[in-house]
């Protein structure tokens, strides 16, 4: 059976209906969180503009620790939003989850600076 489309509020199934898209907003809600957090988008923004950054690039941008930088790189690769490959001796980063991207991009056409 395919997954039904979410009448919140309104519909007399509506904890089945929630029940059988748990894991699509769970997987929803992951990504969300994943992304919730300045330096974190600052990355996927970045990566968005400039694929195949290195760690050192981003740390020099973004003007934060390396060990801070890590940390954000580790839960954006958690997330499967950001893939890594080997050059040599450093590693160069490329947003990979085509989801975020959109996010990303609906947020950047947003006016949110009140």
């Amino acid at each position: 059976m395919g997954v039904r489309q979410m009448p919140f509020f309104t519909n007399e199934n509506a904890a089945e209906v929630l029940e059988e898209n748990l894991k699509t907003l769970e997987a929803e809600s992951n990504l969300l969180k994943a992304l919730a957090h300045p330096i974190r988008l600052a990355i996927v923004k970045g990566l968005m503009k400039e694929e195949g950054c290195n760690v050192s690039e981003m740390q020099q941008c973004l003007n934060i620790p390396q060990s801070t930088l890590s940390q954000h790189l580790a839960k954006l690769r958690e997330a499967d939003i950001l893939s890594s490959e080997r050059n040599g001796l450093e590693r160069n980063y490329y947003v990979v989850d085509e989801q975020a991207e959109k996010i990303v991009k609906v947020l950047s056409r947003l006016k949110l600076d009140k």
